[in-house]
């Protein structure tokens, strides 16, 4: 195992012209304690007049930086929301572990810090959880875990634009925001890539099958089952298939990550969860059905997704699990289920969302509450151990990233983090693309269909590699 908890110094730079913004422009000191290993940061806040075009600017800025986390909405409306964008760039600090004693390791890391850090929880964290362990092919190479600790920190909401940078940088503020808005995006050609399956549809309908025996045999009621497609010896420009997914898909929890070579594109419409205050919320997604371009069309497949009984069995019973992982922290008798199968529309499909929530004490571990539910219910099965373990066994890739969660931890010991789904992972030194999709088996489940309802989620991942 490797932990690594890195500090870099930062030459100062000379003084900067504080006055070239003077009407939109506030500055003020943040009024979190200082932490010997955590300096304070200068808040600066500003006026953004075109948002679309400041977030793309701010992307492609980014790009000069080893790690980078943006965030974006894309103005979804959803209840809970902090920030319409979030980028984080720069590590001050940051952790890169495998999956042993990984979640300790991060609670250190997280209660010696003290401020924001963003990062991922990989799928194979659950080896920490139980005794578990991962043989199957892995193509990308990922850490089980990384999180940094941002040294330049940008928060957009509405036209409020809220800049946090370390104090031991904070004289380049001014610089890097004119740098900012004086970058223009750019278009890349981009290559087509041959793209292939890990396992063949008769394989798949197969593997299918088998699960539906465990599933007859008591074994499980429910198993999420991820296939993998991929390209190897490709080159793409991450940025540009991200904005080309991002523009596709829009979804309430769209990721750019980078950390050096390694890149997330991640389109999820999914929250795994979030803390504000004392309150905990989990959104799982449990049934889709496609969008159509005729209104009466695209209104009946909303209602026939609503009225599906399996969709809703698939979705009721991840609530049941979400319901009991939530209860290892909650305060006694906090647990409710807010929203019950209820249709969210995104671009390209209908999901079926619930919400459940449950109330903490304020001295639980941020990084308990994570443990206690991971990984989340909608990408594993009920019961969830006995599903992991079948998970292991039929599919061919290593899920890595994909199925875990990226997001981050605020000072104020909140966190909000989503499901990585509707992605694209890329090893650039390795030269490898990887995506996978997947759905979850019951007892009702047809394998032809089930096949097809993956081929439905990979659409927008096909469309922009080509």
């Amino acid at each position: 195992m490797n932990f690594l908890l890195n500090a870099f110094v930062l030459t100062k730079k000379r003084a900067k012209n504080f006055n070239l913004f003077p009407s939109t422009t506030k500055y003020f000191y943040c009024n979190f304690e200082c932490h010997k290993k955590q300096p304070l940061r200068t808040i600066v806040e500003k006026q953004i007049d075109n948002t679309e075009v400041f977030k793309n600017q701010l992307l492609h800025w980014s790009q000069q930086f080893r790690e980078v986390v943006f965030l974006d909405s894309n103005n979804y409306h959803q209840k809970q929301s902090s920030f319409d964008c979030v980028l984080a760039v720069d590590a001050f600090t940051s952790i890169k572990t495998d999956y042993q004693n990984a979640f300790e390791d991060l609670k250190q890391y997280q209660q010696q810090s003290k401020d924001w850090l963003f990062g991922y929880l990989s799928y194979d964290l659950k080896n920490d959880v139980e005794e578990f362990h991962s043989n199957n092919f892995d193509g990308l190479h990922f850490p089980d875990l990384f999180f940094f600790q941002p040294k330049k920190l940008f928060l957009l909401k509405g036209n409020q634009l809220e800049v946090q940078y370390l104090r031991l940088c904070d004289d380049e503020i001014e610089s890097d925001f004119l740098d900012v808005l004086q970058t223009t995006g750019f278009i890349t050609l981009r290559p087509e890539i041959k793209i292939e399956q890990r396992i063949s549809k008769d394989e798949y309908v197969s593997k299918v099958n088998k699960m539906l025996k465990y599933i007859h045999r008591g074994d499980i009621y429910e198993a999420n089952f991820c296939m993998e497609f991929y390209s190897e010896n490709a080159t793409v420009e991450p940025i540009d298939i991200y904005q080309k997914l991002n523009t596709i898909s829009k979804p309430p929890f769209a990721i750019f990550f980078k950390n050096n070579q390694q890149y997330l594109l991640c389109a999820s419409p999914e929250r795994y969860l979030r803390k504000e205050g004392n309150k905990v919320i989990s959104q799982p997604i449990k049934g889709t059905a496609k969008r159509f371009s005729e209104e009466t069309l695209d209104n009946n497949s909303k209602k026939e997704l609503e009225q599906n009984p399996k969709e809703r069995s698939e979705n009721i019973m991840i609530v049941d699990l979400v319901r009991n992982d939530l209860s290892h922290t909650a305060i006694k008798g906090t647990v409710e289920v807010e929203e019950l199968c209820v249709i969210y529309t995104f671009e390209q499909v209908h999901q079926m969302i619930s919400t459940v929530v449950s109330n903490v004490e304020n001295t639980t571990s941020l990084v308990e509450i994570l443990r206690t539910t991971f990984p989340m219910g909608s990408m594993t099965g009920a019961p969830k151990i006995s599903a992991m373990k079948i998970i292991e066994e039929l599919e061919e890739s290593k899920r890595g990233l994909y199925s875990g969660a990226v997001g981050y931890f605020t000072p104020d010991n909140d966190f909000d983090f989503n499901v990585v789904i509707r992605s694209i992972l890329y090893n650039a030194k390795e030269k490898y693309v990887s995506f996978s999709v997947g759905s979850a088996i019951t007892s009702q489940s047809n394998p032809e269909h089930e096949y097809e309802e993956c081929l439905l989620k990979a659409k927008a991942m096909f469309e922009v590699l080509g």
